[in-house]
């Protein structure tokens, strides 16, 4: 244990770990560089402390850069230490942690910084989908650090005073930070979709560990188990009421009401998250047409999917599926975001998010709540994508559109009677559960209370599911 005072990135460790849990690596490293009189400067531990130790009883790599040593600069050595935790992780199985604050390349070390940062990347790049990366920005993360927070799984960010950016406001042209902070955390969450959670430092750290808890620890790390009491067979009985926000749905199903959202500020329109059920980890992703705020007002999205939306579920699900976590899906959605700014990015995002759904070789299964109409039921983990279970709610409709508007085009210059006429039968005979039911697209309707008891069922028969896709180097959506 070092007994080096403390400055901002040790008690950073310290708060993030378990207590007494952290081993130092490399504390005796500094540069090697002599150029430009760097052998003068003290450099304890080159600006960046590495090491191991526990969170929750589970074990991490952890790195800290100390901007109180050459700014927290990136160097030769600096980066070597980095790249050594991710040498280690990949060895042992072990997720990464980086709390980031750095102003950037050191410039007396020119050539040997810039293939070093080149090495930290090359580490992140194979390390992707084998450990779970996290980041957490608690200063500055510019030009090239902006690129090791992107190649994280999860970033998280300090709101009050950490930068995220490639280009800073200033240099933007017709832009300034007063303008548009887009270095802020506020940006990056809501407009940008970088990170997956920002607040005070301390809520930070909170969040990190509460998502270390529940992930697994590697890619073979069979889903990650969390001993439970909660009533396997427990009914829900106020979860038809949750319908238009799964975010008070999902707290309700897990066990425990375990429940970490990722990136909650970003695509509202849907939810991502990990919830716990008969104990192991399960990925969710639900359409929300309605969200509720704790001083009592809502926003409505209506049912639809917006680009955003589908752009981080396409990203929720590839990363489940990369370590083999479960994915369920509640699908409540009727069509598309209409705007400009989202049909310019629509095709593209839902393609994603339907290839990601369809490449998925983990258990899915997909619950309908509400409406599953159109092309956008489709794109939501639906049976034709590969879904290996489909429920339904008692009352939820399924199929091409709604049975009004539907009727308005079979019965174009014909009456209201005959339109209303046709609407019902139209919902009788191909909106209904049962009609879908009949045609193998739906494998139960269940009552809503009862869904913890079947997605919890369904997971345990999916446990040892194994499905060989065509084989091919990877896809290219």
């Amino acid at each position: 244990m070092s007994s080096t005072t403390q400055s901002a990135a040790r008690t950073r460790i310290s708060a993030l770990l378990d207590q007494n849990s952290f081993v130092e690596i490399g504390a005796g490293v500094t540069a090697r560089s002599t150029d430009f009189n760097l052998a003068e400067k003290k450099a304890p531990s080159d600006g960046v402390i590495t090491g191991y130790g526990q969170i929750g009883g589970n074990p991490v790599y952890v790195y800290s850069q100390d901007a109180s040593v050459l700014k927290g600069t990136i160097g030769e050595m600096h980066a070597g230490k980095i790249v050594k935790m991710y040498e280690l992780a990949i060895k042992t199985g072990v997720p990464v942690i980086g709390l980031i604050d750095c102003a950037g390349l050191r410039l007396e070390e020119a050539t040997d910084a810039l293939n070093s940062f080149g090495d930290i990347y090359m580490a992140q790049a194979q390390a992707s989908g084998v450990i779970p990366q996290i980041t957490g920005i608690f200063g500055n993360c510019g030009g090239g650090m902006a690129v090791v927070s992107a190649l994280s799984d999860f970033t998280y960010m300090v709101s009050d005073r950490a930068k995220l950016f490639v280009n800073s406001p200033n240099a933007i042209k017709g832009n300034s930070e007063d303008q548009c902070d887009t270095a802020s955390a506020e940006f990056q969450g809501k407009e940008a979709g970088t990170i997956d959670g920002m607040g005070t430092e301390d809520e930070v750290i909170a969040d990190i560990r509460r998502l270390v808890g529940i992930l697994p620890a590697n890619n073979e790390d069979d889903m990650s188990y969390a001993q439970s009491e909660d009533d396997l067979n427990r009914r829900v009985e106020d979860a038809a009421q949750c319908i238009s926000d799964p975010a008070l749905l999902l707290p309700r199903i897990s066990d425990d009401s375990a429940y970490v959202e990722i990136k909650p500020y970003y695509g509202e329109d849907m939810v991502t998250a990990f919830i716990r059920l008969n104990g192991y980890t399960v990925g969710a992703v639900a359409n929300r047409s309605v969200k509720y705020t704790e001083d009592g007002s809502k926003e409505e999205f209506g049912k639809v999917i917006s680009a955003r939306g589908a752009k981080k579920a396409a990203e929720f699900v590839k990363f489940c599926d990369a370590f083999s976590i479960p994915v369920v899906t509640f699908t409540n959605v009727t069509g598309f975001k209409a705007c400009k700014c989202s049909e310019k990015n629509l095709p593209d995002a839902l393609s994603k998010l339907t290839f990601a759904f369809a490449d998925a070789s983990t258990p899915k299964v997909n619950v309908i709540t509400g409406e599953a109409f159109g092309s956008a039921y489709l794109t939501m983990n639906s049976r034709s994508i590969g879904a290996d279970l489909v429920y339904a709610w008692t009352g939820a409709k399924i199929g091409m559109m709604d049975a009004k508007e539907a009727a308005k085009i079979m019965c174009d210059g014909e009456g209201a009677d005959a339109i209303s006429k046709t609407a019902d039968e139209y919902d009788a005979l191909q909106n209904s559960t049962d009609a879908a039911a009949a045609r193998g697209y739906v494998d139960a309707v269940i009552d809503p209370a009862d869904t913890r008891k079947y997605l919890i069922g369904a997971l345990d028969m999916l446990f040892t599911k194994r499905e060989f896709l065509p084989d091919r180097k990877h896809g290219t959506v």
